[in-house]
C-alpha cells in the first residue's frame, strides 16, 4: 500500500486508504484501550485548542472517527490523536474509530502525512516529520519533495532547522521565534552569537528582515555592524498583547504614513480560529 502513494500530501488523506476502504466498520472502542501512535511526530498540543475540541465533543460528540491499527495490545491511533485526547478531556470512556490492517512502516507514514495535512505543526515539528520519512523509507529529499507535493528545496530549508542548537529549538518551540527566524540564525557559525542574538531578536520584536540584515551586517563586513533600529516601545507593547490574546505570532510595522499588522498562521484550522477570535472583537 506504501508505495502506491505517490503525492498523497496533495491527493487527500482519503486517498491514502482506498485501497481497502471496503472494509471501513465503525466501532466504538474503549478509550482505556487506545494509545498515541509510537511514530507521532507532534509532541505538543495547543491547551486551547484542546479544550475547545473537548467542549464541541461534549455538545456534539465526535463527527469523525479516528483511525486506529490493532496492536499486540490495543489499539495504536493512526489518525486523529487530537479528537483522543480532547475527548479523555471531555470525560468520555469510548470513541468511535475505523480498525485498519497495516504495517508499523505504513502507520508511520500515514500519522506523519496526517500531521501535514491537517494539524498546525510548528517549524521544528514538520521539519522532523520530513526528516522521520526520510529515514524510515530511505528517501532521498527529491524523493520526499515529490512524495509529499513539495519543492525540494522547501524539504531542504525545513531540514536545516534541526541543526539549531537545543536551546533556540525550544524557543521555536515556544513560539517565541518562528522558523525562518531560526534559519536566518544558521547564518552564524558560533552558537554562542546565535543565542545572544536570538535573545535580543524576542526583547525588540526583530522581524524576519530585521535579523536577516542585521546577520549579512555580522558576515560580510568586518566592520561593526550597523544597529538595527530599535522597535517604538508602544508598537512592541501591542504586538505583544496581540499575541498572547491571539495565541500566534504578530508584527507590526509601521512608516511615516501607513502600518501594517501581520498576523501570522500555518494552517486552515488556524485560520479559521483566529479569524473567530477577530470577528468577537
Amino acid at each position: 500500500m506504501a508505495r502506491g502513494l505517490g503525492k498523497g500530501l496533495g491527493r487527500g488523506l482519503d486517498a491514502l486508504f482506498q485501497d481497502n476502504k471496503g472494509d471501513e466498520v465503525v466501532e466504538q472502542l474503549k478509550l482505556d484501550d487506545i494509545r498515541p501512535n509510537p511514530y507521532q511526530p507532534r509532541h505538543e498540543f495547543d491547551e486551547m485548542a484542546l479544550a475547545e475540541l473537548a467542549e464541541s465533543i461534549k455538545l456534539h460528540g465526535i463527527l469523525q472517527p479516528i483511525i486506529v491499527k490493532k496492536s499486540v495490545k490495543g489499539y495504536d491511533i493512526v489518525a486523529g490523536e487530537r479528537r483522543y485526547r480532547a475527548s479523555k478531556l471531555a470525560g468520555k470512556t469510548d470513541i468511535p474509530a475505523i480498525v485498519k490492517s497495516m504495517t508499523d512502516k505504513q502507520m508511520m507514514e500515514f500519522a506523519i502525512i496526517e500531521n501535514l495535512q491537517r494539524e498546525n505543526l510548528n517549524a521544528l515539528e514538520e521539519a522532523k516529520s520530513y526528516q522521520l520519512l526520510m529515514d524510515h523509507l530511505s528517501l532521498t529529499q527529491v524523493e520526499a519533495a515529490d512524495r509529499l507535493g513539495k519543492s525540494r528545496p522547501y524539504i531542504a530549508n525545513m531540514l536545516r532547522l534541526l541543526n539549531l542548537p537545543e536551546e533556540i529549538k525550544q524557543l521555536i518551540n515556544d513560539k517565541k521565534l518562528s522558523g525562518a527566524h531560526g534559519r536566518t540564525l544558521l547564518g552564524l557559525k558560533n552558537e554562542a552569537d546565535m543565542m545572544t542574538i536570538a535573545k535580543q531578536v524576542i526583547k525588540e520584536s526583530w522581524s524576519v528582515r530585521q535579523l536577516e540584515q542585521y546577520v549579512k551586517s555580522l558576515t560580510s563586513s568586518p566592520e561593526q555592524p550597523k544597529k538595527v533600529p530599535a522597535k517604538p516601545k508602544f508598537l512592541v507593547k501591542h504586538e505583544q498583547s496581540l499575541k498572547q490574546h491571539l495565541g500566534t505570532n504578530v508584527e507590526i510595522s509601521k512608516s511615516r504614513k501607513k502600518g501594517k499588522i501581520a498576523i501570522e498562521f500555518t494552517s486552515e484550522e488556524e485560520f479559521n480560529r483566529l479569524i473567530s477570535l477577530l470577528e468577537r472583537v
